[in-house]
Formats: structure tokens, C-alpha cells, sequence
């Protein structure tokens, strides 16, 4: 593999002679996260999921954790991500392409009371068929609302992500709505519970969508693990 120059439109580029043209290298999360996100397709099925072998990232957490806020943050678009009053309205795996070379992968929201057995099931093997034999996913950032921290559901998805072998990030939501000496407790909280999981990430984002807190960490994160 020979590794190119840096120019003046981004960052260095890696040639791999027998895969291809060149391809950025996207370890650069200024660079990236300043390229155009698009709507790809909402998936509800294992047939549906794109053959592309771009590496994709997903975001995964309870129906009201703040998941679209926090993407819609995350891209710096206002309205990619589609933010409803109503909890567990996302029921698809939501492909979004940044900067034609990663899909961020928006997944349905768990732990929904009002949902249907049927509608769980059906989001269930979703997500299952997803963890079980996805290459291109590199890490799940699960989204945790630091209000609250792991709830029961949480550590389900935990358990299946660790039954998965899929490496896995903590992100802690909603950070504005506590005082100081609540986010030392639920740090420390967190910490002390994803030692117990062998696919956790070791290291936590603390994060809100709403002042900005941890987005450039999160940014930073995402670009690493996807590169």
C-alpha cells in the first residue's frame, strides 16, 4: 500500500493498487464532518441493507435517549435526522452517506411500552440480522440518557452486541440537564458497568445536543473507528 500526499482539498489519500482508485483517508474529523450527509434508504429487512463495502458506524439507544438530536449535532444539519414527540417512531435502519465514503446508520429505537409485540418482534430480528453478520459495521455508539443511566433494556443491548462480538462506545446524552456532582456519579456509574461487558469501548462520551458538549469528541471518535 503507498500512502499520498496531503493536499489542499482534504486529507492525505490512500492508494490501494489492487482495490481501486485512491480513497481518502477519513481519519480527519474536521475534513469529514464539513462533507455533505445525505439520506441513503430506510432499511426493514436484511435483504434491503446496501452492498457497498463502505464502513458504516450506527447509533442505537432507548426511544427517547435523543438520538436525533444528538445525530442531527453530530452532521451539523438541523433536520437530517428526523426528531418526533412521538417515542419509537424510527422503526428502520436510517443510511445516511457522509462524504460518499461512510454510511452512519440511524437504528430503531428499544424499550418503546407502547409498541406492539408484533412491531418489537419485527424490530428485533431487524437488529439481529443487522449484529449478526454486518462487516462493514465498525462500532456501535450506544446512547445512553445520562438522566437516567443503564437501564435494564440497555444492558439487553449490551448482552447482544457482546453475544454479537460488535465493539461497541457509550455515549452519554443530555449532559446539560444535570448538575456537576450528578455527572461525576453517573460517570463513575458508567465506568464501573461497562468493565462487565467484553465488547465495550473502554473509554465514555459525555455529551449534549443541545449546548454542544462532546460533539467534536464524538466526531473524533467516529472518524477513528471508521478509518
Amino acid at each position: 500500500m503507498m500512502q499520498g500526499d496531503a493536499g489542499e482539498d482534504g486529507p492525505a489519500k490512500r492508494m490501494d493498487s489492487d482495490d481501486g482508485p485512491p480513497v481518502r483517508v477519513i481519519a480527519d474529523p474536521v475534513w469529514l464532518f464539513r462533507q455533505a450527509c445525505v439520506f441513503v434508504k430506510g432499511v426493514v429487512n436484511a435483504a434491503g441493507l446496501p452492498d457497498a463495502p463502505m464502513a458504516e458506524v450506527a447509533f442505537a439507544g432507548r426511544s427517547n435517549v435523543g438520538k436525533s438530536s444528538l445525530l442531527n449535532a453530530l452532521i451539523g444539519q438541523k433536520a437530517l435526522a428526523r426528531i418526533s414527540n412521538t417515542p419509537g417512531r424510527t422503526r428502520e435502519l436510517n443510511y445516511f452517506r457522509l462524504a460518499d465514503m461512510l454510511h452512519i446508520v440511524d437504528m430503531p429505537g428499544y424499550g418503546y411500552a407502547r409498541a406492539s409485540k408484533s412491531m418489537v418482534a419485527g424490530w428485533q430480528r431487524l437488529v439481529y440480522d443487522y449484529l449478526g453478520g454486518r462487516t462493514q459495521l465498525r462500532r456501535i455508539f450506544l446512547l445512553i440518557d445520562s438522566r437516567h443511566g443503564i437501564k435494564a433494556n440497555d444492558r439487553e443491548a449490551m448482552k447482544l452486541m457482546d453475544r454479537s462480538a460488535v465493539s461497541y462506545q457509550i455515549v452519554l446524552t443530555k449532559l446539560d440537564k444535570l448538575k456537576a456532582f450528578e455527572i461525576d456519579k453517573i460517570y463513575a456509574e458508567t465506568l464501573a458497568e461497562i468493565g462487565k461487558h467484553a465488547a465495550a469501548y473502554p473509554e465514555i462520551i459525555a455529551t449534549s445536543a443541545e449546548k454542544g458538549t462532546g460533539i467534536e469528541e464524538l466526531r473524533r471518535a467516529v472518524a477513528i473507528a471508521a478509518a
